[in-house]
């Protein structure tokens, strides 16, 4: 709930009058750093899994090349992606796919007929929504008799939601199987009630790939046609994912904690690990490690910076903010009312840590990236004083400075600083020149916030 509060600037000044909203306080503490200490013990443990692990997946690599059937092939690659293990295995699954994409398959049924759109479209594959006119009657509509066929409803319900603008057989589709599912789901048992269940909720695509990877694991294990090979690595390998992620974590709180005590920034948020979670969701393979601290670390900064801009300073201090943000220079930081030291000085300090993280020949994408934030603060100086002036502005207006101050298109920039060789410099010039994917992402985005801010605070 927001109010306004008076306080002083600095004893002496007269009194500024603030806004204030109660945020509702972090509930993990130091929890991370607790409970992430290493022993040796822990660490025998991590290596006879890493182990253990490295032997399982040689025996799929060994399925891959003993699989000819192409049904076969197809409920390999998908079980291996849904258990999040697609990963270790991109070689094969592309060699994989390629085979299904080359074979014949006219005559198959509704369940292989959509798992072959779907794993193929996923993965950037031409493939026509024809493919599912033989599925209609006479009148245009699917078939009566397919309302039975519940594991085939299931792979075109999910498959549909690959659909593109205009593919009105795809939106039939979803309308379709979602009914006669939603119909069905009293009679079924586990564990297809559990996977109609969750895919209804949010079908597979939309899903996060590390909570999908968790759901499925307990979905494949009661499945009466699991492989165990498979079962047993999926189990392993999230298990020492998830203990990456937590020394992550606990690497990143440390780092927080040198500026959560700082009792002038307590109006701000604490959702360190709230951020950090955003992160799994780009990317979760251990080769990323270094792209998740980072970007991590960047959107806990620009959580602050944001309550700087909307919910604390006054105008007058959010203008000497911004011209501190565009020089980007220390030695500015005596211009700044006390609050905004302290985050300006760890502003440009966790930027020289990054620096120290990146190669040579790496360093020149904090350029972009300190660009793409002094873009968001003067996005967000914009609209304090929209805010100020009680100023209504038009849509595109709105549009202009809020697809900035959104921030989404930074943290696309963020997102690639600390990948590897993929992230050139090619990769940042085109990213930061706000092309028709990222502006139509970042329009969904900042609508969807902007709904989820007015049911919140409404």
């Amino acid at each position: 709930m927001e109010n306004v509060i008076s306080q002083p600037h600095v004893p002496g000044d007269e009194v500024v009058i603030r806004k204030s909203v109660s945020y509702h306080p972090t509930v993990w503490g130091d929890y991370f750093i607790l409970q992430a200490q290493s022993s040796p013990s822990t660490q025998e443990c991590d290596a006879r899994m890493q182990e253990r692990a490295a032997e399982l997946m040689e025996q799929v690599r060994s399925m891959f090349k003993d699989t000819t059937d192409i049904l076969q092939t197809m409920d390999l690659v998908d079980s291996i992606q849904l258990l999040g293990l697609s990963y270790h295995f991109e070689k094969e699954i592309s060699e994989a796919l390629n085979r299904v994409h080359d074979a014949d398959f006219n005559d198959q049924a509704l369940y292989e007929t959509a798992l072959r759109f779907r794993l193929l479209r996923q993965e950037g594959y031409h493939v026509t929504p024809d493919v599912f006119n033989k599925f209609k009657d006479e009148k245009g509509s699917f078939m009566c008799t397919l309302e039975s066929d519940v594991k085939g409803l299931l792979s075109l319900y999910n498959a549909a939601h690959l659909g593109t603008h205009r593919e009105i057989i795809l939106d039939e589709a979803i309308s379709f199987t979602r009914n006669h599912l939603l119909s069905a789901l009293g009679d079924l048992k586990p564990p297809l009630t559990t996977q109609v269940s969750l895919d209804l909720e949010t079908p597979l695509y939309r899903r996060m790939r590390r909570l999908l990877a968790r759901d499925y694991i307990f979905i494949y294990q009661e499945d009466a046609t699991r492989n165990d090979v498979i079962l047993e690595l999926a189990k392993l390998d999230f298990n020492i994912l998830q203990s990456l992620h937590r020394e992550e974590l606990k690497n990143i709180s440390l780092w927080w904690n040198e500026i959560a005590p700082f009792k002038s920034l307590d109006f701000s948020r604490d959702r360190l690990v709230e951020c950090y979670y955003w992160t799994l969701g780009i990317y979760f393979e251990p080769h990323y490690s270094r792209a998740r601290m980072i970007t991590a670390k960047v959107i806990a900064l620009i959580t602050i910076m944001d309550d700087i801009y909307d919910v604390y300073s006054t105008l007058e201090e959010s203008r000497q903010f911004t011209e501190a943000i565009q020089r980007w220079d220390a030695k500015t930081v005596h211009q700044l009312p006390e609050y905004m030291k302290d985050y300006f000085l760890k502003l440009i300090h966790t930027f020289e840590e990054f620096e120290t993280l990146l190669a040579l020949d790496e360093k020149y994408r904090l350029y972009y990236l300190k660009e793409a934030m002094k873009a968001v603060s003067k996005a967000y100086f914009e609209e304090s004083k929209w805010s100020a002036q009680r100023y209504v502005p038009t849509v595109e207006e709105h549009l202009q400075v809020s697809l900035i101050s959104a921030a989404y298109p930074m943290l696309k920039c963020a997102s690639f600083v600390g990948m590897g060789e993929i992230a050139t410099e090619e990769v940042f010039k085109w990213i930061t020149s706000f092309p028709k994917i990222v502006r139509a992402s970042t329009i969904i985005a900042r609508i969807m916030n902007d709904i989820t801010s007015h049911e919140v605070w409404s």
